[in-house]
């Protein structure tokens, strides 16, 4: 998984604080767009855990700040439920010119509101999943119906919502009942997944029941069980995100992966020089696997780097190995663990016969068993740790023949 930071120009010409979360593999099979809650910003752990989340099922995850919330530009009057379908449209149009059109919409709470109705003018959109939304768009104006009076009088009135001051205006306050939103939800007719926490103290469950009832089939409906409606708990937020990556998967078959040729050898490893800095794809036959360098030598971290490849080779080799011998011995052998740490250690330190001091490869290899094992076992088993197959190859020379093909 990895974060790109994003800034998208809106139709009123303010820029929208954006991220992009992408799948391991950088390649994701389809897009998404996640709308936060009412007053919310992309930046809430929420956000970023369902984001997250669903980038693990292949999906690239635009999370944004509405206008005038977040590190967005404008103004919180500016942010009413209109403006929040418009700037999800720009963002969709973003990501179908520069990325590919957004398949998917996530919204969370208001958030899930404006999803529907951004869905319902979004041909390529295919589905919607809303968390604890409400089923009319004039239900969140209980949050500051305190101030409406005042508003009609003084224009601009400061409120708290959340325990966070924010200004409003009388435009701001009627376009809340200007959206027809239980028709556009009856009109929508793609597949549509409604989460929401029975015990909800900000928009109550009721309001789940009046969504899937306006909607049509196919419709999904999960409860969010104990949850409270910010998700404020982080395995709340990640079971969601879950939840929505396994239910899109009926929706949205993983693409064919297209594999690089290995020109009949046993692996690939390819590097984009005109795309990518140091992240490189690597192929056998049946399994794909992403390289990269740290960002503290100028990679992008996408991937373990090459010798961390090596050091998993080893420490998959030693398991497997150890395992094929306690089974054959018939012993309780539980579990292993290989932990594996390389570096360049001086030669001075071992007792090696060489013409000059110099500096050699050093794998320190640790073992972790668990099990019913006596010491003889255990003595045995760190033997037959050293005679796995990639162990031997490391530690006898090795001849690679380089060609051009």
């Amino acid at each position: 998984m990895n974060t790109v930071r994003l800034e998208i120009k809106n139709r009123k010409g303010l820029k929208l604080r954006a991220y992009l979360e992408n799948p391991a593999n950088q390649k994701p099979n389809n897009f998404a767009i996640f709308a936060h809650c009412f007053s919310c910003n992309s930046n809430f752990n929420a956000v970023k855990n369902i984001s997250r989340s669903l980038s693990n099922h292949g999906f690239g995850v635009l999370r944004f700040d509405f206008t005038g919330l977040g590190r967005s530009e404008g103004e919180f009057a500016e942010s009413h439920f209109s403006a929040n379908v418009e700037d999800l449209l720009d963002v969709a149009a973003y990501l179908e010119k520069n990325y590919k059109s957004a398949s998917l919409i996530v919204g969370h709470s208001l958030g899930g509101a404006a999803a529907i109705v951004a869905a319902s003018k979004l041909k390529t959109v295919k589905a919607v999943a809303t968390i604890g939304a409400p089923a009319t768009v004039n239900h969140v104006t209980h949050l500051f119906s305190h101030a409406i009076e005042d508003v009609k009088q003084k224009g601009d009135v400061e409120v708290k919502i959340g325990g966070r001051p924010f200004k409003i205006n009388q435009d701001f306050v009627n376009d809340f009942s200007k959206t027809d939103l239980p028709e556009i939800t009856k009109n929508l007719r793609k597949p549509i997944l409604v989460m929401h926490a029975p015990f909800d103290t900000i928009v109550g469950i009721e309001n789940a029941h009046q969504i899937y009832h306006n909607a049509m089939h196919p419709k999904s409906f999960i409860s969010l069980d104990d949850a409270d409606h910010l998700l404020s708990k982080s395995s709340d937020s990640i079971y969601v995100g879950n939840l929505i990556g396994t239910w899109a998967d009926k929706y949205f078959p993983e693409e064919e992966y297209k594999m690089i040729s290995k020109e009949g050898e046993q692996l690939v490893g390819h590097l984009n020089l005109l795309e990518d800095n140091f992240t490189t794809s690597i192929q056998t036959k049946k399994h794909s696997f992403i390289a990269d360098e740290p960002a503290s030598i100028g990679g992008d971290d996408f991937g373990p780097s090459p010798y961390d490849f090596l050091s998993a080779s080893l420490a998959a080799c030693t398991v497997m190995t150890l395992k094929m011998y306690a089974e054959r011995k018939k012993w309780d052998l539980q579990e292993v663990f290989v932990y594996i740490t390389y570096s360049k250690k001086h030669s001075e330190a071992f007792t090696l016969d060489t013409n000059k001091p110099t500096k050699i490869d050093y794998l320190n290899k640790k073992l972790k068993f668990v099990g019913n094992l006596d010491d003889k076992q255990k003595q045995r088993l760190i033997e037959i740790a050293s005679k796995c197959p990639v162990h031997k190859t490391l530690i006898t020379k090795t001849i690679i023949e380089t060609t051009l093909v």
